[in-house]
């Protein structure tokens, strides 16, 4: 029983992220950036503990018939595309005409990301861009690039989603772990500045976020050059 009571707890705080994607929904409706960030951050740290925590008690054994898998991507799907694709057509982050042809594409090619049965490697690498939307947007807003600056961006990276290019997990790949826990320790702390404060964000934040991104980026794509 204690353990059936554990493995639904899991669930639970997994099922959680869907309370805080309707709660980012309306800090964005409200025009409450920082709120909405906040409520997105939370959603972040939940997606990363809910996994280990879940393997911790063994849920796929002791609840077979949930999928928490199944339950972790409708979650991230809210979270991670919907409500940033929602953002882009409410913000001046992208030129007018652009902003809901823009959003479309985000979902589409976040749903292709989503159903793809071999998105991840053995290693735990991500294969093509991770439709990690909601990290794009809080780029978008503490970097303040022009709108087609931004819109260029949002073309590739959804270009990137459909390119076999290999994308490093801050937790799962054990190549480097600890200098890529030091850089995801580095960006965390600039993107919670990044969120408490006014967008666009101070230039060491910038700086902090730019050259932490490029680490991520360059992981990647040394580990798809070493195969290619």
């Amino acid at each position: 029983m204690i353990a059936r009571i554990a493995a639904a707890s899991v669930h639970l705080l997994t099922a959680t992220g869907a309370v805080l994607a309707l709660l980012a929904l309306r800090a964005a409706h409200a025009g409450d950036w920082q709120m909405m960030f906040v409520w997105l951050g939370v959603a972040l740290v939940v997606d990363a503990i809910d996994g280990p925590l879940a393997r911790h008690v063994d849920v796929k054994t002791v609840l077979p018939r949930f999928s928490g898998e199944r339950l972790d991507l409708i979650v991230d799907y809210l979270t991670y595309c919907a409500i940033p694709a929602f953002v882009l057509t409410e913000t001046d982050l992208l030129p007018p005409t652009s902003r809901l042809p823009a959003a479309i594409a985000i979902l589409l090619s976040s749903l292709f990301h989503v159903a793809d049965l071999n998105s991840k490697t053995e290693e735990g690498y991500f294969v093509g861009f991770p439709a990690t939307w909601n990290i794009v947007l809080l780029y978008l807003f503490a970097l303040r690039p022009e709108p087609f600056v931004s819109l260029g961006i949002v073309f590739v990276l959804v270009l990137l989603t459909f390119v076999p290019i290999l994308s490093v997990h801050p937790f799962r790949v054990a190549r480097l772990r600890l200098l890529t826990g030091f850089v995801t320790a580095v960006w965390a702390g600039a993107a919670a500045f990044a969120i408490a404060n006014p967008f666009p964000s101070a230039l060491w934040v910038q700086v902090l976020l730019i050259v932490t991104a490029a680490y991520f980026a360059s992981v990647g794509l040394w580990r798809s050059l070493r195969d290619a």
